[in-house]
């Protein structure tokens, strides 16, 4: 049993099903197997069938529902969809593989919540940027205190497009606080380090075609003082660094996942303990600065230790469902993510005007 592959059913076969998991599940062969697939255009079913011979397609989502070789659903299909297909995955026996967003309103999440206590251990959240190897690189470093005390993160995913497509769209659930939102919102509450105690937010609509906005500042203050500022926006031509962290003896950016940028004091320097002087300062030494800091500046290639790599994040499930080795993401924390996104669109009414049942 250890060894066998799950079979996967694929029920959405757009961008994220085709382009997304079929990519992934098809770097683990010795792991899965993807048996069907369920979408309501016939040209999207074709696809599939030349991609995978040996899958049965479907165009109704009962028959899809009722087959008995689909071990895993992976739910790809619009945000709308999300709760409803993944309650329904759920109640068809079936181990589900949730997409972010995995809620929209306040009234899906709660639905979502008592499905996964009537069907513990068979939701799986998919929170792939958790496995991002920057992220663990960067929260590696953090743990090793070379920064000294964080004090301040910051979170930018920067882009310019007209974008124009269902995800711009407010009765569709679209907007970046939807879209990207539920990766560096989970980013932020797993760098915090400690519970949330507040969020500022300000959200904008600059370049995409829709009623959704595009350009979103998130602040992030928690109990422990560290303060996480989030940007996401398809609208700024020049991007920022991805990571900046700033620490009390030391700081790091890491401009596009691919290196990291160190500046630290040497271990072996010595925070000054000397008062501050309430005198003229020296026409020398103006600043009146008695202890020089002594740097260690190094630029490093993003390679975390741990071998983090998103198209591992099926791996993470196998481990679960085969092995028995806990899934490092529980649905709790992408619940919580649904949460604060909540509490995001109060303060920002203009982009929450869609009325929207899940």
């Amino acid at each position: 049993m250890a060894n066998k592959k799950i079979r996967v059913g694929v029920w959405g076969l757009g961008r994220a099903g085709l382009d997304m998991h079929c990519a992934e599940l098809d770097s683990h062969t010795d792991k899965f197997e993807v048996v069907a697939g369920c979408d309501i255009l016939p040209e999207r079913l074709e696809e599939l069938k030349k991609r995978y011979p040996k899958a049965k397609v479907y165009s109704d989502a009962e028959e899809f529902l009722a087959d008995k070789k689909i071990d895993l659903i992976a739910v790809a299909t619009p945000s709308l969809f999300h709760v409803d297909y993944d309650i329904r995955a759920l109640e068809a026996g079936k181990y589900v593989f949730a997409e972010k967003p995995v809620a929209v309103t306040a009234a899906g999440l709660k639905k979502l919540q008592a499905a996964v206590k009537k069907y513990p251990g068979k939701l799986f959240c998919r929170q792939n940027r958790r496995f991002e190897p920057a992220f663990n690189h960067v929260r590696e470093i953090m743990a090793t205190g070379i920064l000294g005390e964080i004090y301040e993160i910051k979170l930018c995913r920067h882009g310019y497009s007209f974008r124009d497509d269902w995800q711009t769209l407010q009765k569709n659930g679209g907007g970046q606080l939807n879209n990207w939102g539920p990766h560096l919102i989970d980013h932020a509450l797993q760098l915090m380090e400690s519970p949330v105690k507040e969020v500022w937010s300000d959200l904008k609509q600059i370049a995409a075609r829709g009623n959704c906005e595009d350009h979103l500042k998130l602040v992030f203050r928690g109990r422990n003082g560290r303060v996480i500022d989030v940007e996401i926006s398809g609208g700024v031509a020049l991007a920022s660094p991805v990571y900046a962290v700033y620490g009390t003896r030391g700081a790091l950016i890491c401009e596009t996942e691919k290196e990291i940028k160190l500046k630290y004091l040497k271990p072996e320097f010595k925070w000054p303990t000397t008062p501050a002087r309430d005198t003229t300062p020296s026409r020398t030494d103006p600043w009146g600065a008695l202890n020089k800091p002594e740097w260690v500046e190094e630029t490093i290639p993003v390679a975390p230790a741990n071998k983090a790599s998103m198209n591992d994040i099926y791996v993470h499930i196998y481990n679960e469902i085969r092995e028995g080795i806990p899934f490092p993401v529980k649905p709790e924390e992408a619940f919580e993510i649904v949460r604060w996104t909540e509490k995001i669109k109060k303060q920002n009414p203009k982009f929450c005007k869609a009325k929207i049942k899940e």
